[in-house]
């Protein structure tokens, strides 16, 4: 990819912001079979939903019986947004919405935690705003983007995160109030640990 030790040149730079979609398994290959620069490693970020209300999914129960679910039909949501580093690292956020603003303040705390890093996302417009794209161009040395295909969650660690964290804090609860919720949703992301391995992810078959 043309790392270069004090940070990616102009060939690594349009490599990761720029090439085709077609190019993002190969992309990935070359960051995960060659050795990074100095003081770099590979972050993937995304985000997601979640939802103040029951979720109901296939559950054990006792023959004849039949389960009752309390819902309450509430559009109220907390937005998690999250980032897996491949040397283990990992750091989740709680915010009100998903929008410019608040993955731009994601997104510098991201780098603060991080440091230099090949940053992998998808193309939503909130993660392409005009304050996020001149960030990424204002670190360009530092702070990488590389842009996955669209509509390929397979690519994205961080739906295995999802997937547990939801099973764990959704399946069959409801907290006494939206408060309590994002109360329990933040004490669970302060202290689960995931460990996925981020390099299947990346080099997965697409769909």
């Amino acid at each position: 990819m043309g790392l270069q030790g004090e940070g990616p040149d102009e060939e690594a730079r349009q490599h990761g912001l720029d090439r085709g979609e077609g190019r993002f398994q190969k992309t990935s290959l070359e960051l995960l079979k060659n050795e990074l620069p100095r003081g770099f490693t590979i972050v993937c970020l995304d985000e997601s939903f979640f939802i103040y209300d029951s979720l109901v999914r296939r559950v054990w129960i006792e023959e004849g019986s039949r389960p009752v679910v309390t819902v309450t039909g509430s559009h109220e949501h907390s937005c998690l947004f999250g980032a897996l580093s491949l040397d283990g690292r990992q750091m989740f956020r709680q915010y009100d919405a998903f929008d410019g603003e608040t993955f731009y303040d994601y997104l510098k705390q991201v780098h603060r935690k991080f440091g230099r890093c090949i940053l992998f996302l998808d193309k939503a417009v909130q993660h392409q705003t005009e304050a996020v794209l001149s960030y990424f161009e204002r670190h360009e040395r530092t702070f990488v983007p590389v842009w996955e295909p669209k509509a390929s969650p397979e690519f994205m660690p961080l739906e295995g995160c999802w997937h547990v964290s939801k099973d764990d804090l959704l399946v069959l609860r409801l907290d006494s109030s939206f408060a309590t919720f994002r109360e329990r949703i933040g004490e669970y992301f302060r202290t689960k640990r995931f460990h996925l391995n981020i390099a299947n992810y990346l080099l997965a078959e697409p769909c």
